[in-house]
């Protein structure tokens, strides 16, 4: 959740397009005749671990060719398909607005389209086929279901001109009670956290609330009811939302104003300690601070890149040629060069990145010049250049409520060797004698029982998050602030 570019939908798992953010392109050599690809498809992308099931949808309406596509493990519904072309036995289409670009290009024969899907740097075969195909749902066992116990809210609050939409789940009764805020990683997440299949913040909720804590959480900018850009603003602009969802709590008739607290993982865990320095003492009650970094974005970033790579079992060279491109990017990054001239200089080393990378480096013409332009647009964003300068340690330094930090012994996202200790010695300097801080030895990034911790480990691990990590908060929680 910690990575420079990241999005609700994936399609593909995240390490399977983390190399890069290569867009891909094809050429079609257009024939005269259409074959018959209009109507509804069901098939599958061979992806590792196991196929992902789509179903796509081809109309034409005087010549002009136009679909959608579902991925129900995703659970993503009538997605708009671009750039769809029928000539020939060739059909090809993308889904639109989805990181990596990611393109289906085929040959139509014999009542199928079978041919090539590829999302930046992934390369991996596909059918679709007329028949139904039999959709196994990914198992999450902890995914709660209806009827629940507690009451939920849909509701809207403002920050400025940003409206933030969310969910509001309440303990039953008329009483007063304490509350809980949410606070996402990095990337246009919704109110859930749903990633991987998984609904983290789905899960950490209906836990919560049924122990006695009312819990908000709400989508990221731009994402679902919420409106605004999370890419153009920053992490100190989240803050601000969160303060904004603080006042809503506090002004709530089932809230108890002085028993508001947050809960954020990954960037969350750095938001949140912004956000409680920017108020008066009282105004938020606790800290629960999951993954969350203690060292500046940059050395995080840095550390991010050796983990995931090491664990997806890339060779030791590649990984310090990769490394040294990376440190040369973010000094680019993070320098006061002009606009113009960083974007220059910074195009100069995602070239070298995408040519050092196997999977990538048969990229030319277009798709290379697409690739670049996507990485430089994303790394010289707002939100990338204030993440990697920001340091969190004088934040946590301040911090003097209740602080409760956690860590995953193979998170390959937000190191615990690195950040653990830089957070411990942080906290330390506060003075604040109400601060737990626990690492799981066995735990990744999500707080779900790993092998290697690698991002692609996350859609196949059946646990959304371990149920001692669930018991944990809440307890730690009620202990203090359930009556």
């Amino acid at each position: 959740m910690l990575n420079a570019r990241n999005a609700r939908l994936h399609i593909l798992p995240a390490a399977a397009v983390a190399a890069s953010i290569a867009l891909s392109l094809v050429t079609t050599r257009l024939g005269a005749q259409t074959l018959d690809a209009a109507g509804h498809w069901e098939g599958s992308i061979e992806a590792p671990g196991q196929p992902l099931v789509v179903m796509v949808d081809l109309a034409e309406t005087d010549g002009a060719w136009s679909g959608t596509i579902d991925i129900p493990a995703q659970g993503a519904v009538d997605l708009p398909l671009s750039g769809v072309a029928v000539k020939g036995e060739t059909v090809r289409f993308t889904i639109n607005g989805v990181p990596g670009e990611p393109t289906f290009e085929g040959t139509l024969a014999g009542g199928e389209i079978t041919g090539e899907f590829r999302q930046g740097p992934a390369r991996l075969p596909f059918r679709l086929g007329r028949e139904a195909v039999e959709v196994e749902a990914p198992s999450r066992p902890q995914e709660p279901k209806p009827p629940f116990p507690y009451d939920d809210e849909e509701v809207e609050y403002t920050n400025g001109n940003v409206k933030i939409a969310g969910t509001l789940t309440l303990p039953p009764g008329d009483g007063k009670v304490p509350a809980a805020l949410l606070i996402s990683g990095s990337g246009a997440l919704n109110r859930d956290l749903e990633l991987a299949g998984h609904k983290p913040f789905l899960v950490l909720a209906d836990h919560l609330t049924r122990l006695g804590t009312a819990v908000l959480r709400v989508d990221d900018r731009g994402v679902g009811g919420s409106t605004g850009s999370t890419w153009q603003s920053t992490s100190r602009d989240k803050a601000n939302d969160v303060l904004a969802g603080v006042r809503f709590l506090r002004d709530h008739d089932r809230i108890d104003p002085e028993r508001v607290g947050l809960i954020g993982i990954s960037e969350g865990g750095l938001v949140a300690p912004l956000a409680l320095n920017r108020v008066e003492p009282g105004t938020i009650a606790y800290a629960v601070l999951l993954a969350g970094p203690g060292v500046p974005g940059g050395d995080l970033l840095r550390q991010q890149l050796r983990r995931i790579a090491e664990a997806n079992g890339a060779p030791a060279p590649m990984i310090e040629e990769l490394a040294t491109l990376q440190d040369r990017a973010l000094e680019i990054i993070g320098s006061g060069m002009p606009p113009q001239e960083a974007e220059a200089a910074l195009r100069e080393v995602v070239i070298e990145q995408l040519s050092a990378s196997p999977e990538t480096a048969q990229l030319s013409g277009e798709a290379l010049e697409t690739a670049v332009s996507a990485a430089v647009e994303s790394n010289l964003s707002p939100w990338f250049r204030f993440f990697i300068r920001y340091d969190p340690r004088p934040a946590l330094g301040g911090l003097a409520v209740p602080t409760l930090a956690l860590f995953g012994g193979k998170d390959t996202q937000v190191d615990a060797d690195q950040n653990q200790s830089a957070m411990e010695a942080a906290l330390a300097a506060s003075g604040n004698h109400d601060i737990t801080i626990r690492r799981f030895a066995d735990m990744n990034h999500l707080f779900q029982t790993a092998v290697t911790g690698s991002p692609a480990e996350y859609a196949r691990i059946e646990e959304t998050m371990a149920p001692e990590v669930l018991e944990l908060i809440g307890n730690w929680i009620a202990e203090r602030f359930v009556d």
